[in-house]
């Protein structure tokens, strides 16, 4: 019964999240190389935003569609959001192979929407799932389950390359005809493989729950057709719960400035750690390897949190969880002004790594508290534009204030995305996490 699930144990828990780890995988690969893959291919600095605008594009028109097909969805071999994530594996792994074997600028951008098609069909079935398969007790668990595996997964991303090299590939290391290397390459070829084993492990070990009354069910869907998914959007916006619209300002700042860290962090620690702000320049490799370790330092922090998230969640609220470790994350992007050490680039992503686990779990919590379990998939997806919406203004919007108000320096952009975050955690307290669930 969606409406009344029983309680799952730690493993299951465990079992239906896994999937997270491949997904989340393809992500860090993503957010650690792209921007020097494009530098490699002959981008300008300044125009990287547009080029990541496929994320959030492909993620605003993709997760709300995908969210409302999986909610008229229900197979009897492979249940409602199980086929999605398959889907989304399977486009992930082809993107994830071609990307590294770019030969211009043009075809790693093209790739990128596919490889972001793919991720978003897959990511946001797995958000309804843990909605589907918890009771509210349980939740909080849940989705700080998923930041567990986010953190795992991204940090292995992180240090593939330098694990490879541990093992005995380091004869991979030298750049190829596109003069992106083959250690990075490797990474790739390995995350393919990673989300397809993760995902099948979840749709093989766990099942799900059929609607209350299936044949009520089908031949709703039969009479509503396959357009009635638009029609289930727009009904969705207009009766949108009063907690998720008072997130919006909460997503809004987070993800207005969390993209600027991603965009620009590993060429601020090229520039200002390794004195080479030009991708041909000898210490730019070398600063680009270093901002893998911050990553991988940012996705430990954030693992590691994820298991003490539903204990302080419970003493201080979730929303006030939240705006803890905004705040958190804030002061750690502004530590980067300390020095040009790499060690400050490293502390102070370690601090941000707390701020991203509570951003993966806390606002999906409140969220899957305040809507119908009928609607569950549709609301994850909408509210994935949450998410998005900024991120496009960002990148619509950076290129020119990179040059004016940041003197072209991407140090002052992760400062900005300090702010950002400071203002997204008042934004907390102003959300109401004691709504009752839609009756519909």
């Amino acid at each position: 019964d969606m409406k009344n699930p029983p309680r799952q144990s730690f493993w299951q828990i465990w079992n239906m999240s896994s999937g997270f780890l491949g997904i989340q995988y393809g992500f860090g690969l993503q957010q650690a190389n792209m921007s020097p893959i494009y530098r490699y291919l002959g981008a300008d600095e300044a125009a990287i935003p547009a080029l990541w605008l496929a994320g959030p594009v492909t993620g605003l028109l993709i997760q709300p569609l995908i969210g409302a097909m999986s909610d008229r969805t229900w197979s009897n071999r492979w249940g409602r959001r199980k086929p999605y994530f398959l889907i989304g594996a399977v486009i992930t792994s082809i993107a994830l192979i071609l990307m590294p074997n770019s030969s211009s600028l043009w075809m790693a951008a093209s790739l990128m929407w596919i490889l972001d098609a793919g991720l978003n069909i897959g990511m946001e079935p797995f958000r309804a799932f843990i909605g589907d398969r918890l009771n509210s007790e349980q939740r909080t668990l849940g989705f700080s389950m998923q930041s567990f595996f986010v953190g795992f997964g991204q940090t292995l991303a992180n240090l593939m390359p330098a694990l490879l090299g541990i093992f005995g590939l380091v004869m991979v290391a030298d750049a190829g005809a596109n003069h992106i290397p083959d250690m990075v390459k490797y990474s790739f070829y390995i995350g393919a493989f990673a989300i397809l084993a993760s995902v099948l492990w979840t749709v093989y070990t766990t099942k799900e729950y059929p609607p209350e009354d299936l044949e009520a069910f089908r031949r709703e869907n039969a009479e509503k057709g396959v357009l009635h998914v638009f029609t289930e959007i727009w009904d969705a916006l207009r009766e949108m719960p009063t907690t998720m619209k008072q997130l919006w300002w909460v997503k809004f700042f987070t993800w207005f400035g969390l993209p600027l860290m991603w965009q620009y962090l590993s060429l601020a620690i090229a520039r200002h750690a390794f004195n080479a702000p030009e991708a041909n320049m000898p210490g730019f490799e070398e600063g680009n390897a270093w901002g893998g370790i911050t990553f991988a330092a940012f996705n430990v922090s954030c693992f590691m949190i994820s298991f003490f998230l539903p204990a302080i969640a419970k003493k201080i609220t979730r929303r006030g969880t939240h705006a803890l470790f905004l705040t958190i994350g804030g002061i750690g992007f502004f530590s980067m002004l300390l020095g040009n050490d790499k060690y400050v680039f490293l502390y102070g992503m370690i601090l941000v790594g707390l701020a991203w686990g509570s951003i993966l779990s806390m606002p999906y919590v409140l969220l899957s508290d305040s809507v119908s379990p009928k609607r569950m998939g549709v609301y994850m997806g909408i509210f994935n534009g949450f998410i998005v919406v900024p991120q496009i203004i960002n990148m619509i919007t950076i290129p020119f204030l990179y040059k004016t108000l940041l003197g072209s320096d991407p140090r002052n952009a992760l400062v900005l995305a300090g702010f950002c975050l400071i203002l997204a955690g008042v934004s907390s307290f102003f959300v109401n996490e004691n709504q009752p669930q839609q009756s519909e």
